[in-house]
C-alpha cells in the first residue's frame, strides 16, 4: 500500500527494501506518527505495557490495511459478505503481505462444531472409516453426524437432547384460564396462550390434575389438529398443536440467542440437556457405528484424547490406509505439540477458552502449504503452561521457516526470547504510550530503558518468608472430570498459586469443587461482563450516575437528559453512537452515526457544561484524565481502584464489548477492591498483563490479603508463583494422566522437593 496522496512528505522517500514492512506517519487509536520497518520471514515480536499501542499498530494498521485490501480484489457480492476493514490512519503502508490473524476469540459455531471439525482432522478420519472400516456402510459422508444419512435421527446428531421438565413446565393444580403452562412465552393472555384456551378442546376452567388420559395427551403431544368448534379468538386457518410440540419447533430447534425475549434463567430451569438415550451421545446412527477399525468406530475414535488416539492412528496397518495413516498422525501430533493434547475431537469448540480456541486455529494453518503469508497472533501464549510455550515457539519458528512473516503481540519472556526482532512500544499507556522505544535484537532490548527491558533484566524474585495461614478449608475426595478422588487443604488469608499444565486439573478443582463447597467465594475471570451495548466502565462503575446528577445540577436540568438510555439520546442511533444497515442475508454494515458523529447525545444535550466540558468529552476522558477531573467522594475512589488495577488508559465511554479478557477480570476487581475478608479466586489474572503490570497486580494482591482476603490464584506465570504463599501444582499430566495433587507446599518447598514441570521450570526461572 502507498498513501502518498494524503501526505505529500512521503513523495521523496527513498526506495524500500522488499524484505521489510514499512510504516510511515501510524495514527491509528494512540500511535503518535509512528514510523517502523518490520522485517519479513522473520519472527518479530511487539512488546510494551497493556495500552501502549501495540495492538493499534499491530492489528488495527498493519492487519486491517492487508485485510482490506485483499478484500478489494472480491467482487462487490463478495465484498458485503467479508468484514469491513476502515483504512487505518497512516501516511503510507508498503509492501504488506496478506494477513492472517490468529486471535483470541472463541471460535464460533455451535454443538455441531468440533475440534475434530474446526481442525480438518475429522474429515480425513470419515474417508479413513469409509476406505477400511468393516463392514463397509458407505463412502465419508456417511461418517457425518451433520449428514442426514449418517446422524442419529432422534438427536440429529448433536449427541444429546433437550428434555423439558413436565412437573416445572405445568401446575396441575391450575386450570389454563388460571395459568397452569408456567412458562412466560405461554402466559395467560398471550398469542400461545390463547391457542389452547381458544381451540374448544379443553373445559379451561378445570384444573390440569382433573384432566382425563386423552386431554393430557391431546394438550402436550396431538399434532397438525383440525379445529372444528373454536372460540372467538381462534385464527381461521391454524390447525392445534400441543404444547411440546409448539415448544420443539418455536425453542428447541432454533438457536436461544435469537429468540426475542426469552428468559434464559427460566429456560435452564425449565429444560435439562442430557445424552440422547438412542446414540449414548455418538451423534450417529447404529449402521454407521457397526463399522469399525481395530474394533473401534468413528465416535470411539472421537471420544478418545488427542494423546490417547494418536498411538491408536499410527497402529492402524491396511494398503488403502497407507497415505492416509501419516497424515493423520501428522496433524494429531501437531495439535499434541501445541498443549492439546488433552482435548478430543468430539470437543464443542464452543466449550474451549480463548487461549485453546487460538491454538486450535494454529494447527489448522500448519498444515497449510502457503508461504510469504503474514500470521499475525495476539498473545499466543495465553493458558499455556512454561513447558507448552518451548512447544508454541517452535511452532512459530516452522511458521516462519515455511517462508512466511510471523506478528506477536505477547508478554510472556519465553515467547520474547525466541523472537528474531523485536519492537516495544510505550513507555506508558495511553497518552503515555504510542511510540517505538526500542527496536532490534533480544539481547539489546535486556540492556534497554524501557519497562520491558527493565524487567527482563532484573533477577526473579522468590518469596522467602511465606506468610502463615490463619486456618485451613479443607477439600475431601473429589472426583470431578479428570480429579482422581482429591484431598488437599487450601490455607485462609494467604495467597495460593494452583498451577499445573493446562488440562491438569486446577480449574476443576478450584472453580468446580471449591467454589461448589465454597459458594461464599467470589470468581474474578475473563468472562464477559453482563450489560448492554451501552454498557462501559462508567455504568460498570456506578459512576456515571453521580456524574449525570452534576450535570443536572450545573445546568438545572433533569438527569435523565445525560442519559443514552434516556431523553438526551441522539434519535438517530438510539444513544449507540453507530448505525446499523440491515443487508437482509449480507453482513450488516455498521457505521459512525451522520447526526451526532458518534457523540451519542444531541445537539441540545451537548451545549450543557461541566466545569467546561460536556457530557461526551466526560465520557471520552481516560480514567487517568478522569481522576484529575473529579474531587467528589462519590466518583473518585472508583476511579482509583480503576488506576490500582492498571486501567488508567480506558476511556469512561469505551464500551464492554471492545475489552479484553484481562480487562474484564481487572474491571471486576476493581469493583471488588472496597470489599473486605473474602475468599476470591482468580483464574489467569496475568493475561494480557505487561511484566511491569503484573508487579502492580501483586501490589494489589498484598493489600487485599491485608484486608483480611483469602487469594487463590490459577496462574501459570512464574513471577507470580514465586510470590505465592503456599502452591497447590496439580498433574502430573493433562487429562486422563493429571487430576492429581503432585505438590503442595511453600515455594521454597517446590524449588527444593517439587517432582512436576511447574517445579522445573520454577527452579529454571529464578536460577
Amino acid at each position: 500500500m502507498d498513501m502518498t496522496s494524503r501526505s505529500p512528505s512521503t513523495t521523496n522517500l527513498p526506495p524500500v527494501s522488499t524484505n521489510v514492512i514499512r510504516i510511515v506517519g501510524a495514527r491509528e487509536n494512540n500511535l503518535r506518527n509512528v514510523s517502523v520497518d518490520i522485517p519479513k520471514k522473520r519472527v518479530t515480536v511487539f512488546t510494551g505495557v497493556s495500552g501502549s499501542g501495540k495492538s493499534s499498530l499491530v492489528f488495527d494498521t498493519i492487519a486491517a490495511e492487508s485485510q482490506r485490501q485483499l478484500n478489494e480484489t472480491f467482487s462487490t457480492f463478495v465484498r458485503h459478505r467479508l468484514p469491513h476493514h476502515p483504512q487505518p490512519d497512516a501516511d503510507s503502508l508498503q509492501n504488506l503481505c496478506a494477513a492472517i490473524v490468529v486471535d483470541q476469540r472463541r471460535l464460533g459455531g455451535n454443538a455441531r462444531s468440533t475440534v475434530g471439525t474446526a481442525t480438518d482432522i475429522l474429515a480425513l478420519i470419515r474417508l479413513l472409516f469409509s476406505r477400511i472400516g468393516q463392514p463397509f456402510v458407505g463412502y465419508s459422508n456417511i461418517f457425518s453426524f451433520n449428514h442426514p444419512d449418517g446422524m442419529c435421527l432422534q438427536c440429529e446428531g448433536l449427541g444429546k437432547v433437550d428434555t423439558v421438565d413436565l412437573d416445572r413446565l405445568f401446575d396441575r393444580e391450575l386450570s389454563l384460564n388460571q395459568g397452569a403452562i408456567r412458562f412466560s412465552a405461554f402466559a395467560v393472555g398471550g398469542y400461545r396462550w390463547k391457542r389452547y384456551v381458544h381451540s374448544g378442546l379443553f373445559d379451561n376452567d378445570k384444573p390440569l390434575k382433573d384432566f382425563s388420559k386423552d386431554e393430557w395427551h391431546t394438550l402436550l403431544h396431538a399434532e397438525d389438529v383440525p379445529i372444528e368448534q373454536p372460540g372467538p379468538g381462534w385464527p381461521p386457518t391454524s390447525r392445534y398443536e400441543g404444547v411440546l410440540p409448539r415448544i420443539r419447533r418455536n425453542f428447541l430447534r432454533r438457536n436461544l440467542d435469537d429468540i426475542k425475549g426469552l428468559n434464559r434463567a427460566e429456560w435452564d430451569w425449565l429444560v435439562t440437556a442430557g445424552p440422547c438415550p438412542q446414540c449414548q451421545g455418538a451423534r450417529l446412527n447404529e449402521k454407521v457405528l457397526s463399522s469399525r477399525i481395530s474394533g473401534r468406530n468413528i465416535a470411539d475414535w472421537c471420544v478418545l484424547e488427542v494423546g490417547e488416539l494418536l498411538p491408536v492412528v499410527q497402529e492402524v496397518d491396511a494398503p488403502l490406509a497407507a497415505s492416509l495413516v501419516p497424515m493423520i498422525a501428522h496433524r494429531l501430533q501437531q495439535v499434541v505439540d501445541i498443549g492439546l493434547g488433552y482435548l478430543s475431537l468430539g470437543r464443542e469448540t464452543t466449550s474451549l477458552s480463548g487461549g485453546e480456541s487460538q491454538r486450535v486455529k494454529m494447527v489448522r494453518h500448519l498444515g497449510s502449504s502457503l508461504s510469504d503469508m503474514s500470521y499475525i497472533f495476539d498473545e499466543p501464549s495465553v493458558g499455556l503452561h512454561p513447558r507448552d510455550v518451548a512447544r508454541l515457539a517452535a511452532l512459530l519458528r516452522h511458521l516462519r521457516d515455511k517462508g512466511n512473516t510471523v506478528l506477536v503481540v505477547e508478554h510472556d519472556p519465553d515467547v520474547i526470547a525466541m523472537a528474531d526482532h523485536v519492537i516495544d512500544i510505550g513507555p506508558g499507556a495511553g497518552e503515555a504510550g504510542g511510540a517505538i522505544t526500542f527496536q532490534g535484537s533480544v539481547a539489546d532490548l535486556r540492556r534497554a530503558n524501557t519497562p520491558t527491558g527493565r524487567c527482563l533484566s532484573r533477577p526473579a524474585r522468590v518469596n522467602s518468608a511465606p506468610r502463615a495461614a490463619s486456618d485451613w478449608l479443607p477439600l475431601r475426595k473429589v472426583s470431578l472430570h479428570n480429579l482422581k478422588d482429591v484431598s488437599v487443604d487450601i490455607p485462609q488469608g494467604v495467597m495460593t498459586a494452583v498451577t499445573g499444565v493446562a488440562g491438569s486439573g486446577k480449574s476443576s478443582l478450584i472453580n468446580g469443587a471449591f467454589v461448589h463447597a465454597y459458594p461464599e467465594t467470589v470468581c474474578i475471570d475473563q468472562g464477559a461482563i453482563g450489560g448492554s451495548r451501552r454498557s462501559n466502565p462508567a455504568t460498570y462503575t456506578g459512576i456515571l450516575d453521580p456524574i449525570r446528577r452534576l450535570f443536572a445540577q450545573a445546568n438545572t436540568a433533569s438527569a435523565s437528559l445525560f442519559s443514552t438510555n434516556s431523553d438526551g439520546a441522539c434519535p438517530v442511533c438510539k444513544g449507540l453512537g453507530t448505525t446499523e444497515t440491515d443487508l437482509a442475508f449480507m453482513e450488516p454494515i455498521v457505521s459512525v452515526c451522520e447526526r451526532c458523529r458518534g457523540r451519542r447525545f444531541t445537539e441540545e444535550v451537548l451545549q450543557h457544561r461541566l466545569r467546561g466540558k460536556n457530557i461526551a468529552e466526560i465520557l471520552a476522558m481516560r480514567v487517568g484524565e478522569a481522576r484529575a477531573f473529579f474531587d467528589e467522594p462519590d466518583i473518585l475512589p472508583a476511579l482509583d481502584r480503576l488506576d490500582e488495577v492498571g486501567l488508567a488508559y480506558l476511556s469512561l465511554g469505551q464500551p464492554l464489548s471492545s475489552l479484553s479478557g484481562g480487562e474484564r477480570q481487572r474491571l471486576k476487581l476493581a469493583t471488588e477492591l472496597a470489599q473486605s475478608g473474602r475468599i476470591y479466586v482468580f483464574d489467569e489474572p496475568t493475561s494480557g498483563l505487561h511484566l511491569s503490570d503484573i508487579d502492580r497486580l501483586l501490589r494489589l494482591f498484598d493489600r487485599l490479603i491485608e484486608r483480611g482476603a483469602t487469594l487463590i490464584v490459577i496462574e501459570h506465570q512464574l513471577d507470580v508463583i514465586a510470590q505465592a504463599d503456599w502452591v497447590i501444582d496439580m498433574g502430573p499430566e493433562a487429562g486422563q494422566r493429571g487430576g492429581r495433587v503432585v505438590f503442595a507446599g511453600t515455594v521454597a518447598a517446590m524449588l527444593a522437593n517439587g517432582t512436576g514441570e511447574t517445579a522445573t521450570h520454577l527452579r529454571r526461572h529464578v536460577a
